[in-house]
């Protein structure tokens, strides 16, 4: 019997560009590793991580898009961003400050 599954030609294309940027930052930052996150209605965060710390994420419409771009990038993938994974991320002053958010040179309560 042959195989009736439909193929979405926008989800295959949408999967090939993301796959081709997740390669992209593969291969600027010395190879990388990444990890699928659910985000429900809105889709689905791919989170890079490259070998020299750098990372970056990006957004598909669905996870199983996510999923088909980051096979097809051939990049290792994670189940969670913990442990040895999260490590490997490198944080500069922008990114301290930033998620010190207000607690550092925010307003003062008195």
């Amino acid at each position: 019997m042959a195989d009736t599954q439909q193929v979405d030609p926008k989800a295959e294309r949408k999967a090939a560009r993301l796959a081709q940027q997740i390669s992209s930052f593969s291969k600027a930052h010395g190879g990388a590793e990444g990890q699928v996150a659910y985000l429900g209605e809105r889709g689905a965060r791919i989170v890079l991580v490259g070998e020299d710390g750098n990372w970056g994420d990006l957004v598909a419409p669905s996870y199983e898009i996510a999923e088909q771009a980051v096979e097809k990038s051939g990049i290792t993938t994670h189940e969670s961003f913990d442990g040895e994974f999260a490590a490997k991320v490198k944080t500069g002053r922008y990114e301290w400050s930033r998620m010190a958010g207000i607690q550092v040179g925010g307003p003062k309560n008195d």
